[in-house]
């Protein structure tokens, strides 16, 4: 059976004059007199795997729900494919959404959970049968139809869940946290089976996270999310290398920020060197010389705090390549000098506004 025929309608190819899947213009959501999303710009493309990162209370999920119709706008608008849902109810939008709680039914078969929708619709009982099986395929669980969701485990629940709303063929598929509640390792096993099914089946994802590897990891493109307001939209490496404000520069990965001549920079802590003791610094690199105030071991590699003579501090990680434990832990207190290049500087806005 071809998995690849779940989709109804096949991703549009993205270029300039295609109309976006999803577009927000002047979104705002308040909550008595709390500003939830504030004024939001977005333009989510046909077939992109986009994510709303940003930490608790920035506004990404009640944006994801403004999205779903769950949450009506105060100001702004919504459109879907170019056709204005602002003021359009849940289930007359062409999306589903996938929560953290799978939100399955625990009296039902897997079978019957996933073609739930299908069977509101009135969609015939073979029809049905062929599209849940369809669906089943797809995340790799075709023979756990008759089981209950109380005999699977987290990460097969979270795959129902999954099957469940692919099932209706959506245009947008929204991702609220889906991946939270499951352990490290059946988190990043199940990434990579969220990206692979995103490219099979060729829909928009908008998901919903606070982690940033997991951001890092699954998107084509991501915004983050401060106050209810977008601080930055790009793909993933764009916003890691070059983060527009100190916000980006601290929430995703680690950042160094210093303050030279009035203005602040940052650099990431893996593109910074540690000179060894006489060695020369590189022709036209920045140079800070300062003193190991703290060391942290974590196996693949050892963070270093050194306190600079010239004040502040930089955050340095280098790999364990040779030495050991201990003659990491041993070279606090050790006077050393760092370099970069400077075009791994970049200048940031302190106002934690784009």
């Amino acid at each position: 059976m071809a998995t690849q025929a779940l989709p109804e309608t096949p991703a549009a190819p993205q270029t300039a004059q295609t109309t976006p899947d999803v577009s927000l213009a002047g979104v705002r959501k308040t909550y008595g007199d709390v500003v939830a999303v504030d004024r939001v710009d977005l333009d989510i493309a046909p077939g992109e795997f986009f994510t709303l990162l940003g930490p608790s209370g920035s506004g990404k999920t009640t944006t994801l729900r403004l999205i779903a119709g769950f949450e009506r706008p105060d100001e702004g608008r919504i459109e879907l494919h170019g056709r204005d849902v602002t003021r359009v109810a849940p289930y007359e939008r062409d999306v589903n959404t996938v929560f953290q709680d799978y939100a399955l039914f625990p009296h039902m078969t897997v079978a019957d959970n996933v073609g739930y929708g299908l069977r509101v619709k009135g969609v015939g009982r073979r029809e049905r049968a062929d599209r849940v099986q369809e669906a089943l395929q797809l995340v790799r669980l075709p023979d756990v139809g008759k089981r209950k969701p109380i005999q699977l485990s987290g990460g097969q629940r979270q795959r129902i869940a999954l099957a469940r709303s692919l099932v209706n063929r959506p245009r947008v598929l929204l991702l609220d946290e889906p991946l939270g509640a499951l352990d490290l390792k059946l988190r990043q096993e199940m990434q990579v089976e969220l990206k692979r099914i995103q490219q099979e089946v060729g829909l928009t994802f908008v998901y919903v996270t606070h982690d940033q590897e997991e951001a890092l990891t699954m998107s084509e493109r991501l915004a983050v999310f401060n106050e209810g307001r977008i601080e930055q939209i790009g793909p993933p490496a764009e916003v890691y290398e070059r983060p527009a404000t100190e916000f980006v520069a601290g929430f995703i990965g680690v950042s160094n920020v210093l303050e030279r001549n009035g203005k602040r920079f940052t650099v990431r802590p893996e593109k910074i060197r540690m000179l060894d003791v006489g060695e020369d610094a590189s022709s036209g690199h920045t140079v800070e010389s300062g003193r190991i105030r703290d060391v942290v071991y974590v196996g693949v590699f050892t963070r270093y705090t050194v306190e600079l003579d010239g004040g502040g501090e930089l955050t340095v990680v280098k790999q364990n390549l040779e030495a050991s434990s201990q003659e990491a832990l041993e070279s606090r207190g050790q006077r050393v000098r760092l370099e970069w290049r400077p075009e791994h500087t970049f200048e940031i806005d302190p106002g934690g506004q784009a």
